[in-house]
């Protein structure tokens, strides 16, 4: 247990020190919530409700980039370092490091949604202490396909190459899937795309618990079919590496 406890702390403190995430994931999405509910004029009807979906926006944007490129780069940085092989000679266990690893990313999460809905309401975002426990509790499980398609960015070997993929990746997920501007205003094309991307179907769980609602049925199953999906290709890459 203490070689458990000692490697989640290490996990943190590499991953609060990464300017990665502190760019991506708590400054650039916070920067953005207040810019499009206080600066930009958006044209919403009501002003209250666009706050509270797009703080969900930006709180989901700001835990799928920690999931593609805070853990997708720091895989590949940690392989090519021999971190890895490092890892195997000394007492500690596999699992240990592989839970250290899931327990310090969600971790993570919790502290990021925290962030960014404190910013929320300071900004004068109205819900139930509900809607804030689901809505949070949402974005940190609906997640886990992000986690997974991390791991597969992992795989990579050149850290250029890696952070170039999940920059790009992370970015086209986030636009066409509805988390800068609502996907109704995009054109036709994008819409019909966007719907069965993962990044949409993670937004319209948290923007369907603000407005009373709850996540449908088809937005669970279409984030487990990429989190399946993702984790076969995944084991199927790993295997393909060490056959090499």
């Amino acid at each position: 247990m203490k070689l458990i406890i000692g490697q989640c702390k290490a996990e943190l403190l590499r991953i609060f020190r990464n300017p990665y995430f502190i760019f991506w994931s708590l400054a650039m999405p916070i920067l953005f919530y207040f810019l499009f509910t206080r600066v930009i004029n958006t044209g919403a009807e009501d002003a209250g409700e666009w706050r509270a979906h797009y703080l969900m926006s930006m709180a989901a944007f700001s835990v799928m980039g920690s999931s593609i490129m805070t853990l997708g780069i720091r895989l590949v940085q940690e392989r090519n370092q021999g971190w890895n092989t490092y890892i195997r000679i000394t007492p500690l266990p596999a699992y240990a490091f592989f839970l250290g690893k899931m327990v310090g990313q969600t971790a993570v999460h919790v502290f990021s949604v925290i962030c960014i809905f404190a910013a929320g309401y300071v900004n004068g975002v109205e819900l139930s202490s509900g809607q804030w426990i689901f809505s949070g509790l949402w974005i940190v499980a609906g997640s886990l396909p992000f986690l997974a398609l991390g791991t597969l960015i992992g795989m990579m070997k050149r850290v250029d190459t890696a952070s170039g993929v999940s920059n790009v990746l992370y970015m086209g997920l986030a636009i066409a899937g509805g988390m800068w501007m609502p996907l109704e205003i995009l054109p036709k094309t994008v819409q019909e795309i966007g719907h069965w991307l993962p990044s949409y179907n993670y937004g319209s769980g948290a923007w369907a618990i603000v407005r009373g609602d709850h996540p449908q049925g088809a937005v669970i199953l279409i984030l487990g079919g990429y989190l399946a999906l993702f984790m076969i290709l995944s084991v199927y890459l790993r295997h393909k590496q060490r056959a090499v």
